[in-house]
């Protein structure tokens, strides 16, 4: 039974691995293009006398996903750790809310913890199996938020050359903000894109900038913005200083790539420590199934079951830590 069960849930993520491989590369690249496409012509099209004054107030506040208890995000909202998983969110890319986020972790925490159930029959491995669930959206957010700020970094330097060219055009700093808001992609130019709008709006530059740091959790970032407003209160040549910015951020980037080699073994070695026993046990449930089963049926199979999941996870992270060298 518990070899039936365990072939059908490998099955299902098997198919939905391949599944959503296929349609992520046939279908969403051109529906996420013809939906950025339809957004820029409906605003292209949409003449500025039919906004009423209202409309005109609506239009420039900002708007926040809802999700399916609103009542919910309102409330969490106005705490902390509400306004720091908001945050979170926004900085991942992805477009959900926190209640959205909080239900789905539920519902997660109860079909793991389920599944947990079945399989090592200890009422500790309901809640043990169902942590590990209800963690899996936070790790999710915690991977595109990372995805994402990696993916700022590496593209920053080329929006710091053009607002350089187009200070040395003879253009302003607000048109140079425009030009990599209306020039680069996602995630850079949507976050230029509000830097602009903000201060275009009538909020001081200052202002502005401090949002930017906020929304980009970056040292660059501070960096670009701190040397924005010195130049402003001191004077100098703004345009020089971003291109040493610039050729700073590519040097790092280049030693981070090097460093990323010299521990690509200690990497390797932990994601072979983690998946070998994994691999293993199932290989032993097709060779010798009644002697894996003693893992699920005893008791003291089923504690070592746990403490091994544990030991796995506590060594990967470990690892995962020694090879970590910030640059």
């Amino acid at each position: 039974m518990v070899l039936l069960i365990l072939v059908g849930i490998a099955f299902l993520v098997g198919f939905g691995i391949v599944f959503g491989s296929y349609f992520g590369a046939t279908k969403m690249p051109g529906m996420v293009l013809q939906r950025k496409l339809d957004q820029r012509l409906q605003e292209i099209s949409m003449p500025e006398e039919v906004l009423s004054p209202d409309n005109r107030d609506q239009a420039l506040r900002k708007t926040v996903a809802s999700g399916m208890l609103p009542a919910f995000d309102k409330i969490v909202g106005a705490t902390a750790k509400g306004t720091k998983l908001s945050a979170w969110i926004e900085q991942s890319g992805v477009k959900t809310s926190v209640s959205t986020v909080l239900l789905f972790s539920l519902c997660l925490f109860a079909v793991f913890g389920f599944i947990g159930l079945r399989l090592v029959r200890l009422p500790i491995a309901f809640f043990v199996v169902g942590a590990l669930g209800f963690a899996l959206p936070y790790v999710f957010l915690n991977w595109k938020r990372g995805k994402r700020l990696n993916k700022f970094e590496e593209e920053f330097p080329e929006a710091l050359d053009l607002i350089a060219r187009a200070l040395k055009a003879g253009h302003a700093f607000v048109t140079g903000l425009k030009m990599v808001a209306d020039e680069m992609s996602d995630p850079v130019g949507p976050e230029f894109r509000k830097t602009f709008d903000e201060q275009n709006f009538g909020l001081p530059l200052k202002d502005a900038l401090d949002n930017f740091t906020t929304r980009v959790p970056s040292l660059d970032v501070r960096f670009f913005s701190t040397a924005v407003l010195i130049q402003r209160e001191t004077g100098g040549n703004l345009s020089e200083i971003l291109e040493t910015l610039a050729h700073v951020v590519r040097e790092r980037f280049k030693i981070l790539r090097q460093v990323r080699v010299h521990t690509a073994h200690g990497r390797l070695t932990g994601y072979v420590l983690l998946a070998l026993p994994a691999v293993l046990s199932i290989a032993l449930m097709f060779i010798n199934p009644d002697h894996m089963n003693m893992l699920f049926r005893e008791r003291m199979g089923q504690i070592l079951l746990m403490v091994a999941i544990g030991m796995q996870i506590a060594g990967y992270i470990w690892i995962k830590q020694v090879v970590k060298i910030e640059v």
